[in-house]
């Protein structure tokens, strides 16, 4: 991955980190972009004497869309543009379906879909003149319809299943692939929305098919692989990473 430019939504996050940081070591230049500066810190602290690839990092507000393309355009300019993108940035308020307000369900459309379309509109013209790009889009397994009370969020990780098909159809012909990758149950923030932790953690070991937690590590081999070569010939796929809890 020397030289690859990766643009990382979330890249600081309980998933994130691990694979910026073994993206970093496989020589691209990471640049990071959250909304949680102290997760930034902490990546920035982890990635010192990495390499040898780099990390640039940026706090950017995704559901302000005009503010976070002039945050895009600048990094773009400051690297010389994206080979990779990774959408994996998202919110996820938890409550029963009537409860939201229609500007709640649209907030969350805005930072999970609408700011990952905007990322793509400001990387493309660089892959489209490379011949080379990659997309990913980090979906959930709560589009499998186990999951109550998270209306909006799954209906945002499903549109990314979409547009992982129409742009792997669409963005083919200029070299660029793109596909998605659907995390099952990881142990990380997403998860203290849950009232019963242990009671959840043996609900997930009892469904997956392999006993054991999901750690960062099996999402960053996922994507190392889609970034690479060896998947130039893979596009419009969603891996689903969750155990066996869901198999297609």
């Amino acid at each position: 991955m020397n030289g690859r430019v990766i643009l990382y939504t979330g890249a600081a996050g309980g998933l994130g980190l691990e694979t910026s940081l073994l993206l970093i070591d496989r020589g691209a230049t990471v640049v990071a972009i959250d909304y949680n500066p102290d997760k930034l810190a902490a990546l920035t602290e982890a990635a010192k004497g990495r390499g040898p690839g780099r990390l640039i990092t940026s706090d950017a507000d995704m559901g302000d869309l005009p503010a976070y393309r002039a945050v895009l355009e600048r990094l773009a300019e400051e690297t010389g543009g994206f080979d990779v993108v990774i959408n994996n940035a998202g919110i996820y308020p938890a409550k029963p379906f009537d409860e939201f307000t229609i500007e709640e369900y649209q907030q969350v459309q805005r930072v999970n879909v609408d700011a990952g379309v905007l990322t793509v509109q400001v990387a493309l013209p660089f892959m489209r003149e490379r011949g080379f790009g990659r997309i990913i889009n980090i979906s959930s397994i709560t589009i499998s319809g186990l999951w109550d009370n998270l209306a909006p969020y799954v209906a945002s990780k499903m549109a990314l299943v979409g547009l992982t098909r129409a742009w792997a159809r669409e963005f083919g012909p200029m070299g660029v692939t793109v596909n998605a990758i659907a995390p099952g149950a990881f142990p990380t923030d997403a998860e203290k929305i849950h009232p019963d932790p242990e009671g959840y953690v043996r609900k997930v070991l009892d469904a997956q098919s392999i006993k054991r937690r999901g750690h960062a590590g099996d999402i960053a081999n996922a994507i190392a692989f889609f970034v690479s070569d060896e998947a130039g010939f893979i596009t419009g796929q969603t891996l689903h990473v969750n155990g066996g809890w869901t198999m297609n």
